[in-house]
């Protein structure tokens, strides 16, 4: 029987890192600088995401600091952001997940960045409203 979302939500543990991150973005050309931080820093949790136009690597803050020589090139956000994960192993067939957790934080007015990985979903929220989101999530499950 395929998964659906409330049974998702009601067995998911739903928990933070406790740490800051930070999101920088390259120019499409920065590929081997955003790759090689990754590289270099072997981190618990990081996000490099490559499209056309863009490389966008999300980082702990503490890289951020350490790298920052690096970021000449790059865009580095204001907005200091905290992850939450989804600690469930998630089924290709779902459907409407994201989309669910993403309109509960809407009608909040908190703002995600959403990340998926093969099996499990993380979204980062900004610090501020990091609370906020723990308590909208933790009341739909």
């Amino acid at each position: 029987m395929a998964q659906t979302i409330q049974e998702v939500l009601s067995q998911a543990q739903i928990y933070s890192d406790e740490i800051i991150y930070r999101f920088v973005q390259f120019p499409a050309n920065g590929i081997t600088v955003a790759s090689g931080i990754v590289a270099e820093a072997s981190l618990p949790f990081t996000g490099l995401l490559i499209d056309k136009d863009e490389v966008t690597l999300m980082l702990p803050q503490e890289a951020y600091e350490e790298f920052e020589r690096r970021f000449k090139y790059a865009t580095v956000s204001d907005i200091e952001y905290r992850l939450i994960t989804f600690d469930i192993v998630l089924e290709p067939t779902l459907v409407g997940f994201m989309a669910h957790i993403t309109r509960a934080l809407a009608d909040a007015d908190i703002s995600v960045l959403p990340f998926s990985a093969y099996s499990r979903d993380h979204i980062f929220v900004a610090t501020q409203d990091f609370e906020k989101a723990i308590d909208t999530l933790k009341a739909l499950q």
